[in-house]
């Protein structure tokens, strides 16, 4: 079973430079178990106590998977799995300028 999975820039120093890898397995843990037997080291920035970290986020085929079944969810051959780091901000001076 083959699935296409983009990776984001950041976790290419993994997969030595590739945008997109082909992994295996029936759910999205076991494709995240082919991809750390292959790319070493992945597994740990995407995965946190069994769960999906906070700050990653992963589609499959264009679904959050937080609203499928999260690490769980089922996969079939010919899918595809995007993971895109969650990008976050804090206050910029605008906002602070109003607080002086």
């Amino acid at each position: 079973m083959a699935i296409e999975v983009r990776i984001p820039t950041i976790l290419r120093t993994y997969t030595d430079g590739e945008k997109a890898v082909s992994g295996e397995g029936g759910t999205l843990k076991e494709l995240f178990d082919d991809l750390e037997s292959r790319h070493a080291g992945i597994q740990d920035r995407l995965v946190d106590g069994g769960e999906l970290r906070r700050f990653v986020n992963v589609y499959l085929n264009d679904e959050d998977v937080r609203f499928l079944d999260g690490i769980s969810t089922k996969l079939s051959d010919g899918d595809s799995v995007t993971i895109l780091p969650a990008v976050a901000g804090g206050a910029g001076t605008h906002a602070r300028a109003g607080t002086r």
